[in-house]
């Protein structure tokens, strides 16, 4: 288990999203109120992502969509802590899914020999019971590996979406885990963790899209 984690955590990213939002403003100087009118206002969230291929040129990340939706600036950490300007290639906001990039010339000789891509295993094999590795920026703390079983597959939670079929596990996915690395006891990356479709109200129930649903999309996206 400790070397899938480890090896796990080098294809895994810390997403950073710096957007501007428009916000109400309530109230003005001296207490009085400026109900309805609007200012924009710079937001930073946080999420994670999966290396899936490097070459000489080009390396790309899966994601979730809602991690870099609005974004005026993408930056990438890296498991050696080096952060990096990255680019939205393309994404499918029904899915939930997109693909981000880091020019790979920029990246220092360090972060090469530290960063891996990760191997794609086949989430239609999975089955009820089987363990697996979730890894990602929970809360914007850094990278963390929780473990635990696929409780269901096939799982339908929203009626309002076109793609509405997760694994379910129990390993924890907390925000800031959304677009990080669901992995099998192969090391290989079986589904796109999700923080969006969980509850606060329970526990032991994380979400992941399956990688299988939506792996041609993603080789759309980088091609």
């Amino acid at each position: 288990m400790s070397n899938i984690a480890a090896q796990g955590l080098t294809s895994v990213v810390s997403v950073t999203n710096i957007s501007v939002q428009a916000v109400e403003n309530y109230f003005g100087q001296f207490g009085r109120s400026n109900r309805g009118q609007i200012q924009m206002q710079e937001t930073t969230s946080c999420g994670s992502g999966v290396i899936i291929y490097a070459d000489d040129s080009v390396l790309y990340m899966v994601i979730n969509y809602h991690v870099v939706e609005g974004a005026t600036t993408l930056s990438v950490t890296f498991v050696d802590g080096e952060t990096y300007e990255a680019q939205l290639c393309g994404y499918d906001e029904d899915s939930d899914i997109a693909v981000i990039q880091v020019s790979t010339p920029a990246l220092s000789e360090g972060t090469l020999s530290q960063i891996t891509v990760v191997s794609i295993g086949d989430s239609d094999e999975l089955v009820v019971g089987e363990q697996v590795v979730a890894i990602g920026n929970a809360l914007g703390y850094g990278q963390s590996v929780t473990t635990g079983i696929v409780s269901a597959v096939d799982r339908t939670i929203s009626e309002d979406s076109t793609f509405a079929t997760y694994i379910q596990t129990d390993a924890a996915i907390n925000p800031g885990n959304s677009g990080g690395a669901l992995l099998n006891m192969e090391g290989e990356l079986v589904g796109i963790n999700t923080a969006k479709v969980s509850s606060t109200d329970v526990e032991g129930m994380g979400y992941a899209i399956p990688i299988s649903r939506v792996w041609d999309l993603i080789q759309s996206f980088m091609n």
